[in-house]
């Protein structure tokens, strides 16, 4: 089952030439997942030939437009190309008034409804599921109410042995795959565990965006597969991320090593560092299994 995500924009509050605004397309099972749109994501997906029209589901983070300018425009060629059903967006309280704003100061009568879920900034809360994916909020620290999101994958039925397929009649592959035992016309016992196999383990990725480095958030993260954390500054200007509410990429490290994730992705650089090789140098210090956010690249998960 496909999982993975293409880094969109990786650049934090002002631009650079080559880092757009935060942004990221998850794929699950060829279902495509928003996570932030800022200024330049539609161009971004262009760029890298991925389909905005195949999007049903926007997941904002928080009202600092790094994190969500590009959303109208986004919406607003949805719209002039035809969209006709429906947009989910999760986001804070707010957006939607900003939303509805722009349209009706432009006289925009989308042609889709847009179905809005506020998010609440006070407690981690399932937000979404469906047969591919469980949603949830992370609680995040940042000087306006922020969450994050972690995506998990829905458990997997069984998978039948090929060698074994022709012993099965058709009728009994839905049981056997939910692990239960069947007994055919003639008596014969078929167990589920010697004609299925194991199905490959749920997999989570927690995208965790602007916030200082808080164990308050630790819990909903703990041993997610593939974590993608901020790390807007190196550690030698901590005293400003503090100010800032943001994480050096040390923190981003360690924020990784103590709960037991699997691959570390930093992101959301400071438009200082025109190269951002020493950040993950300083987060391999204390995570080795780091990666950077690089756009256009697309992470196993």
């Amino acid at each position: 089952m496909k999982f993975e995500v293409t880094i969109l924009g990786s650049n934090s509050a002002t631009p650079v030439i080559n880092r757009n605004p935060s942004g990221q397309l998850l794929n699950c099972n060829d279902k495509y997942y928003l996570i932030d749109c800022g200024e330049g994501t539609q161009v971004q997906m262009l760029r890298f030939n991925l389909k905005a029209a195949r999007i049903d589901h926007i997941f904002i983070t928080h009202l600092h437009g790094d994190h969500y300018f590009g959303l109208i425009g986004l919406l607003s060629t949805l719209h002039l190309n035809g969209r006709i059903k429906p947009m989910h967006i999760f986001g804070p309280v707010g957006l939607q008034e900003i939303l509805e704003l722009q349209f009706k100061y432009s006289d925009t009568k989308l042609r889709y409804p847009i179905e809005f879920h506020s998010c609440s900034s006070e407690k981690s809360e399932q937000i979404f599921e469906n047969s591919d994916l469980v949603v949830k909020t992370i609680i995040l620290n940042h000087r306006i109410p922020c969450t994050g999101f972690l995506f998990q994958q829905t458990p997997r039925q069984r998978k039948i042995i090929k060698d074994k397929i022709d012993e099965v009649p058709n009728a009994y592959y839905s049981a056997l795959k939910k692990g239960k035992d069947v007994e055919l016309p003639d008596g014969k016992i078929l167990k589920s565990v010697d004609f299925t196999i194991e199905p490959e383990p749920a997999r989570c990725y927690a995208y965790c965006s602007d916030t200082l480095m808080d164990e308050r958030y630790f819990s909903t993260i703990n041993h997610c597969d593939t974590l993608y954390h901020e790390a807007t500054f190196l550690h030698e200007l901590v005293d400003r991320a503090n100010e800032t509410h943001h994480t050096t990429a040390q923190q981003a490290g360690q924020v990784a090593k103590i709960n037991h994730v699997k691959k570390l992705l930093i992101g959301h650089f400071s438009s200082r560092y025109k190269t951002i090789q020493p950040l993950l140098e300083e987060a391999k210090t204390v995570f080795d299994n780091t990666e950077l956010a690089v756009e256009g690249k697309t992470f196993q998960l």
